[in-house]
C-alpha cells in the first residue's frame, strides 16, 4: 500500500510539472524499469520515504511552464500543488528554481518566497523554509500603493503588507530584522508606513533598529507621523525616537505631522520635546500647517507660548490665503475670515499697530496691493476676485518668491480662469509661476506641457493668441533642456538621472509641440518679420542644445516620426508629425541632418518609412526634398545595415530616387565597408567617422590588422 500510494504521488507530480504527455512516457519507462523487493531495501528504512525511488536521476531542466506554475502556487497559497511541483526534483534544481525572480506584467520581480510573503500566505512560507534551503535574504521588486520598491526581502513584504504570522515565521527562521532595501527603507520602517503596531512592536522586541532612517534621512517616526498612526508614533517615542532628528529637507516629524492635520500626534511630539525648527523652505510646522490648511492645527499652534506675536499674524494670513487657492479646500468664506483675524491681530495694539511690509506689486496678480486695515480688509469681502488675488499676493510676501510651495495655488487659479475662458488671465499667472520656479531651479515639465495644451485650445476654439506669449514660454522650455542636459552630465545629490532623462523626453517633445504652434502662428507674417526672426532664434537655441530621447531621437528625428508621442489634452487637434513646416523650420536653423538615433537610423531613415505615403505624399516629398537638400546622406547604413533605400516604401522611394546625389567619395566608402576592408588608423581621422557612416557601426576588430595583400583603394585616400 505505500508503495501504491507513493507511485500515485509520483503520477500527480509528474502531471503537474511535465503534462500529461511527457508524464505519460515517464510512466512507461517506470513501470518498465526492474524494482527491488522491500527485503533489498535499506533495513533502516521505515517506509516513509519510499518516493526517493522513484526521483529521475536524469540531467532536470527548469522549463518555463514549471517555473511559472511554482510561481503561481506560492502567489496563490497553494501550499500542497506548490510541494507536488518541487517534491520530484532534485535538492539543487529546486533551489535553483527558487531562487529565480519572475516578472509579472506590473513590474514586479520576485521569488515563490517573496511573493508568498507579499500575500501572507504562512503555510507557503513555512514550506519553503524547512523543505528546501531557500536565501532569506534574496531581494526582489515590488510594488506598494502603486510606488516600486527595489530591494525588498520577504521579510519587509509581509511587514509591509501586515502579515504578522509571516514576519513570525520568518524572523524566527533568521531573517535579518534589519535588512534594508534599495533606499535604505526596513522592514520596521513598511511596519510603520502601514501601521501595523503588533509587526512594529514584534520586530523592535526582536532587536530591529527602530532609528533607522531612509536615504533621505527621514525615519520611522516621520513617516508614522505622516500617515496619522498615532500608537505608532507613541510606541516609538516611548522606545527612544528622537523627535527632532530632520530629514534632508529640512523637515521633523513634527513638520509632517502638522503638514497633514495630525492634531493628536503634534500634541504627542510636543509632550516628548519636539522644537519648532525650520525646514530648508524656511517653514516651521505652523507655517507648513497654515500652507495645507490645516486649520485645527493652527489655532492649536498659535496658542503655545513659543510662537511669537508677528508669526501667529502670518500664520492666520497664509492659512486664509491657503484657502482661497486650494484645489482640495477650497473655501473664498474661510479665506476672508482667517485674512480678517490676522488684520484684527495687527490692530490689536491701536496705539501701534504691526504694519505689512509690501513690496512692489506684481503685474500677474493684476497689480495687487494688499489691504492695509480692517476698512481695507472688509471691502474685499463681497468680491471673489479680490480675494483670489489678495490670497496670491499675500502668499507670496510671506513665503517669498523663491519657496517652491507658492507656485501651486498660481496654477490652480490659472487653471480655473482657463475653464472659464479667460485664457490670457491664466497664461499671465503661469508664466508667473514658471518664472518663479525656473528661478529656484525647480522642475517645470509640467507647466511647460500644460501650456502647450492651452494653445492648442486657443487655436482650437479660434482665440487669438499673441507670438510674444509662446515666445516666453519657448524660451524658457529651452533653459528647461539646458537643465535636464547638466543634470544628466554632472547630477547633483538629489538628482536622480533616470527621472530627469524622462523629463527632458517631455520637455524635447514639448519643445516639438510649441515649435509647431509658432509655425501655424506666423503664416500671415512676412518672413522677414521679426516674429520670424525670433522663432528662428529660438528654433537654432533648441536645437544647440542637442537634446535626445532615451533612444537618441533629435527634435529633427520626432518631427518627422508618424510615432512621435501626441497629447491627447487639444494639442492632437492642432499638431500632427510628420510636419513638413516645422521640420523645414529644423533644418534651416542648424538641425543635424544626418544625426543618428540609437539604432543609428537618420531622419531620412525615419520619414522614407512612412506607412501611410499617398495620404501623406506631399509631406513626405517635402521633407525629403528639404533634407536631401540639406546634405543628408542616402547612403549611411543603420544597425541592420540599411540605408534609406532598403528602409523605404515604394511611394518614398520614387521621390528618393529622384534626388541621387551618390559622390566618389561616398562610393568609395562603401566599398570599404562592403569588402570589409580595414581603415581605422589607416586613414585620417577625418575620414573614420565617415567611412563608419555607410557601414552598420559594428565595433571595429581589425584595428592595424592589414594584411599584406589587402590596401584601401588609393583612389580613396586621394579624395
Amino acid at each position: 500500500m505505500p508503495v501504491l500510494s507513493a507511485f500515485l504521488s509520483f503520477c500527480l507530480r509528474k502531471i503537474l510539472s511535465e503534462g500529461l504527455e511527457r508524464a505519460y512516457r515517464h510512466f512507461i519507462v517506470f513501470l518498465n524499469e526492474p524494482r527491488p523487493r522491500r527485503c533489498e531495501l535499506d533495513p533502516e528504512d521505515d517506509g516513509e520515504d519510499e518516493t526517493n525511488i522513484m526521483v529521475d536521476a536524469e540531467e532536470e531542466v527548469i522549463s518555463d511552464s514549471l517555473r511559472t506554475r511554482v510561481f503561481h502556487a506560492s502567489k496563490d497559497g497553494m501550499a500542497i500543488t506548490l510541494y507536488a511541483l518541487l517534491a520530484d526534483l532534485s535538492s539543487k534544481t529546486a533551489e535553483e528554481l527558487l531562487a529565480q525572480l519572475v516578472e509579472e506584467e506590473d513590474g514586479q520581480r520576485s521569488t515563490p518566497l517573496i511573493i508568498a510573503a507579499r500575500n501572507g500566505h504562512d503555510k507557503v512560507v513555512k514550506l519553503l523554509i524547512s523543505r528546501f534551503r531557500i536565501n532569506l535574504e534574496q531581494e526582489g521588486v515590488v510594488k506598494f500603493d502603486g510606488f516600486k520598491v527595489e530591494g525588498a526581502t520577504a521579510l519587509w513584504c509581509a511587514s509591509g503588507a501586515g502579515h504578522l504570522k509571516v514576519v513570525k515565521t520568518l524572523v524566527k527562521s533568521g531573517a535579518d530584522v534589519d535588512h534594508p532595501t534599495k533606499t535604505n527603507s526596513t522592514p520596521l520602517r513598511a511596519a510603520c508606513f502601514d501601521g501595523r503596531l503588533d509587526i512594529v512592536r514584534y520586530l523592535a522586541e526582536h532587536n530591529a533598529n527602530v532609528h533607522t532612517a531612509n536615504k533621505y534621512n527621514n525615519t520611522c517616526l516621520m513617516v508614522a507621523s505622516y500617515r496619522g498612526h498615532g500608537d505608532v508614533v507613541s510606541y516609538l517615542l516611548e522606545k527612544g525616537s528622537d523627535p527632532n532628528v530632520r530629514a534632508q529637507c529640512g523637515a521633523t516629524g513634527l513638520h509632517f505631522a502638522a503638514e497633514c492635520g495630525q492634531l493628536s500626534i503634534v500634541k504627542e511630539l510636543l509632550r516628548y520635546g519636539a522644537v519648532f525648527s525650520l525646514n530648508e523652505n524656511g517653514m516651521s510646522p505652523l507655517m507648513v500647517a497654515a500652507d495645507r490648511t490645516r486649520e485645527d492645527v493652527v489655532d492649536y499652534l498659535i496658542l503655545q507660548d513659543f510662537v511669537s506675536f508677528e508669526e501667529k499674524i502670518d500664520a492666520l494670513e497664509l492659512l486664509g490665503a491657503s484657502f482661497a487657492n486650494d484645489k482640495d479646500n477650497y473655501s473664498p468664506t474661510s479665506a476672508y475670515t482667517h485674512m480678517k483675524r490676522g488684520m484684527e491681530l495687527r490692530f490689536k495694539n491701536k496705539n501701534n499697530p504691526i504694519l505689512k511690509k509690501l513690496g512692489p506689486p506684481i503685474r500677474a496678480y493684476e497689480y495687487w496691493v494688499e489691504a492695509q486695515n480692517m476698512e481695507e480688509m472688509m471691502a474685499r469681502a463681497s468680491d471673489v476676485n479680490s480675494i483670489h488675488m489678495e490670497s496670491l499676493a499675500i502668499r507670496e510676501r510671506i513665503l517669498g518668491p523663491n519657496n517652491p510651495e507658492v507656485t501651486h495655488p498660481i496654477i490652480y487659479r490659472g487653471a480655473v480662469f482657463a475653464d472659464h475662458a479667460q485664457f490670457d488671465r491664466c497664461i499671465e499667472l503661469w508664466m508667473h509661476a514658471v518664472n518663479l520656479r525656473q528661478n529656484t531651479n525647480t522642475s517645470v515639465v509640467k507647466d511647460l506641457l500644460r501650456f502647450a495644451q492651452v494653445f492648442s485650445q486657443m487655436i482650437h476654439v479660434g482665440v487669438d493668441i499673441r507670438y510674444t506669449e509662446v515666445e516666453s514660454v519657448m524660451t524658457a522650455c529651452v533653459k528647461e533642456l539646458e537643465n535636464n542636459k547638466s543634470k544628466i552630465l554632472d547630477p547633483g545629490p538629489k538628482d536622480d538621472v533616470e527621472t530627469v532623462q524622462e523629463e527632458m523626453e517631455t520637455n524635447l517633445v514639448t519643445m516639438l509641440y510649441l515649435l509647431c504652434i509658432s509655425t501655424k502662428l506666423l503664416t500671415s507674417y512676412n518672413s522677414r518679420h521679426e516674429y520670424h526672426q525670433s522663432l528662428n532664434k529660438i528654433a537654432f537655441q533648441a536645437n544647440r542644445v542637442n537634446a535626445r530621447t532615451r533612444d537618441g531621437e533629435t527634435l529633427l528625428h520626432l518631427c518627422v516620426n508618424a510615432d512621435t508621442p501626441l497629447d491627447d489634452f487639444h494639442i492632437n487637434d492642432v499638431c500632427k508629425f510628420p510636419c513638413a513646416v516645422t521640420a523645414k523650420l529644423l533644418i534651416q536653423t542648424g538641425a543635424d541632418v544626418n544625426a543618428m538615433d540609437k539604432n543609428r537610423n537618420t531622419p531620412l531613415h525615419v520619414i522614407v518609412g512612412f506607412q501611410r505615403p499617398l495620404r501623406e505624399f506631399m509631406t513626405i516629398h517635402t521633407i525629403i526634398m528639404d533634407l536631401t537638400s540639406a546634405g543628408a546622406h542616402q547612403d549611411i547604413c543603420n544597425i541592420r545595415g540599411e540605408t534609406p533605400y532598403d528602409a523605404t516604401t515604394e511611394v518614398a522611394e520614387l521621390i528618393l530616387r529622384s534626388q541621387v546625389k551618390l559622390s566618389l567619395k561616398c562610393l568609395a566608402a562603401k566599398a570599404v565597408q562592403a569588402h570589409n576592408i580595414p581603415y581605422i588608423g589607416q586613414v585620417p581621422s577625418t575620414l573614420e567617422s565617415f567611412i563608419e557612416l555607410h557601414g552598420p557601426g559594428r565595433s571595429h576588430t581589425n584595428r592595424l590588422t592589414f594584411k599584406d595583400d589587402v590596401t584601401i583603394p588609393e583612389l580613396y585616400v586621394r579624395i
